[in-house]
């Protein structure tokens, strides 16, 4: 008898959890300063007004900033997925001695705080010339998404039955002709699960992006909502406006391929 309460309370808290501060960023962007003081508050826009949306783009080149995220997500993703594939495979189809230690070590790895990885990315990337360029994030990026896309990946190429990639190659298929024509599209779901959370990761990445990408040109939507913020102010409803303009990209993606990416998280786990 308590499980669906129980059920209704754990669905109501994940729901405030996950569209309360959406919801407020949303509501923020459409008041004044001087109505975001109010007390009590305000809920609801007393006059909705786009002029927040205005001092967004005219403050600081919001577009650029769009367009540099934008490019460097996608880049490090389509970097990521080639990687992780050609890892993925190896490790589902190949007769690799201590499987068992290489997943375990992309566990570890995968649970490393940036942070720790700060310096030494630093000193490599300025060692290879690449600070303040769309590279200094695409490659260390690509390498903090690798080990949990080749885990999702790994996951769904263990489902395709080998028997079916057998019968291409005997028809003539290469193994890489195998990958690509066999098991990539039966495989489809978890592509797109790894593509999401490789571009998810790159979109939002705040302390790389502030420290390897600090030039006006190159800095990322993060890095340049952080501008709009003074010494002695911090004008929320012009912020608020320039955090739903990043959200907005990320929406259109998973509404866009939510199918897909639902059945990628739902499906079965890793097996030995």
């Amino acid at each position: 008898m308590l499980k669906l309460p129980l059920r209704w309370i754990a669905a109501a808290l994940l729901l405030i959890n996950g569209f309360f501060p959406a919801l407020w960023i949303l509501l923020t962007s459409f008041k004044t300063e001087a109505e975001l003081a109010q007390t009590p508050i305000t809920w609801l826009p007393q006059h909705p007004s786009l002029d927040n949306y205005l001092l967004a783009f005219a403050e600081q080149p919001l577009l650029l900033f769009l367009a540099n995220s934008f490019a460097v997500a996608l880049l490090s993703t389509l970097l990521t997925l080639f990687a992780a594939t050609g890892a993925a495979y190896a490790l589902t189809r190949l007769q690799l001695r201590h499987r068992g230690l290489i997943l375990t070590s992309l566990i570890a790895v995968a649970m490393f705080p940036p942070a720790t990885l700060l310096v030494p990315l630093f000193e490599i990337m300025r060692g290879l010339g690449l600070i303040n360029t769309y590279g200094a994030l695409v490659l260390p990026y690509a390498v903090q998404s690798l080990p949990i896309c080749t885990l999702v990946l790994a996951s769904f190429f263990q489902q395709v039955p080998r028997d079916i990639e057998h019968a291409a190659m005997i028809d003539g298929c290469t193994r890489l002709q195998a990958l690509t024509r066999i098991v990539l599209p039966l495989a489809a779901p978890g592509v797109f699960t790894a593509g999401i959370l490789a571009f998810v990761n790159a979109w939002d990445e705040f302390l790389l992006a502030l420290a390897l990408n600090a030039a006006p040109g190159s800095r990322t939507l993060p890095v340049g909502i952080l501008l709009y913020q003074g010494e002695f102010s911090f004008p929320w409803p012009v912020i608020s406006a320039a955090l739903v303009v990043a959200i907005v990209p990320l929406a259109i993606i998973i509404v866009l391929f939510q199918e897909r990416v639902v059945s990628g998280l739902t499906a079965g786990g890793l097996k030995g």
